[in-house]
């Protein structure tokens, strides 16, 4: 019985552009609003009535962003999770059709059995300086298209294409500037910064990635922040077989700033490069060398900021 009340504790909401889908537990009630203001505040009047233990939300791309705000807003515990995880505990329990209303009770299910954690709620400053890392990314992936375009080009374009490549590196150039102002001048983001900067390699994109975007840098264990990136080893084993540990999964926005930042370290800070050395030398391919190094760099990262101590490297030979 007690299992049961606890099975029913916890909320899935699907979310589309127009329309939330909403359901409480396996057998609970379900029900649908509006994915607008009006709606999202009708729905949250409804669940602070019932106090759930849990409500789980699946990443679109962004359309869930109003909804997860305004419940972090009046402390309701919603966490968000990877679509690809939901549809495949979907088919390990066999659960094979697919709507929004069953994709509502599917992640209030997904809930209680893998029990992902509450999201915290962002400051208003650290949502910003998330926002102007995520444009800046976009601009540059951007910046890079056109550049490759200049070899295919028409003559007959080349103009306008030159004049979108000046203007990109003049707005990330702007954006830039923009993150490494916030860094200085904001008191909670400049203690952090002074840290994780006085390790060679970690320049101020990549310090504003990991304060917009791992906020549970200092808090974790090395094993969980090295998992949360995706650059934590998982055994893929079974009887006698042993197969080759692989990473997998984590949040690719930081990983990709890690993976370039520890390109740098390689090549200007010695403990990395040693590290790197040496495991080049045991015969490593250079991706898994470089995999590794990322894992070291990250641990490192999270230690300094745990302890709020600049970069020691004696500690670490």
């Amino acid at each position: 019985m007690n299992a049961q009340n606890d099975r029913e504790n916890y909320v899935g909401i699907d979310v589309s552009k127009t329309q939330l889908d909403i359901a409480i537990g396996q057998e609970g009630q379900s029900w649908q609003a509006a994915n607008t203001s009006a709606g999202i505040c009708a729905l949250i009047l409804r669940l602070l009535e019932f106090q759930p233990c849990l409500i789980v939300v699946e990443s679109t791309g962004g359309l869930e962003k109003p909804l997860v705000k305004a419940l972090q807003k009046v402390a309701l515990p919603v966490a968000l999770v990877h679509p690809g995880r939901v549809r495949k505990f979907a088919a390990g329990i066999g659960w094979i059709a697919k709507t929004d209303r069953l994709d509502a009770r599917l992640l209030a299910w997904y809930g209680f059995a893998a029990q992902p954690k509450a999201r915290p709620r962002p400051e208003p400053a650290c949502e910003i300086l998330s926002e102007l890392v995520r444009r800046r990314g976009q601009v540059v992936e951007m910046l890079t298209a056109e550049r490759n375009r200049r070899s295919t080009c028409p003559i007959s374009l080349s103009d306008t294409l030159e004049e979108h490549i000046a203007w990109l590196t003049a707005e990330r150039d702007r954006l830039t500037a923009q993150i490494k102002t916030m860094l200085a001048s904001q008191p909670e983001f400049n203690d952090k910064d002074v840290v994780l900067q006085s390790v060679k390699g970690v320049g101020p994109i990549f310090s504003a990635t990991l304060q917009a975007e791992l906020p549970e840098l200092g808090i974790y264990s090395h094993k969980q922040i090295a998992a949360l990136v995706g650059v934590a080893p998982f055994n893929n084993d079974s009887g006698s077989f042993r197969c080759k540990r692989r990473s997998k999964g984590g949040r690719s926005g930081v990983r990709s700033t890690l993976y370039l930042a520890t390109l740098s370290a390689i090549q200007h800070n010695l403990v990395i490069k040693a590290h790197y050395q040496q495991l080049i030398d045991r015969g490593k391919l250079r991706m898994v060398a470089v995999v590794a190094c990322m894992r070291k760099l990250i641990v490192i990262l999270n230690a300094m900021v745990r302890d709020m101590r600049t970069w020691q490297p004696q500690a670490l030979t």
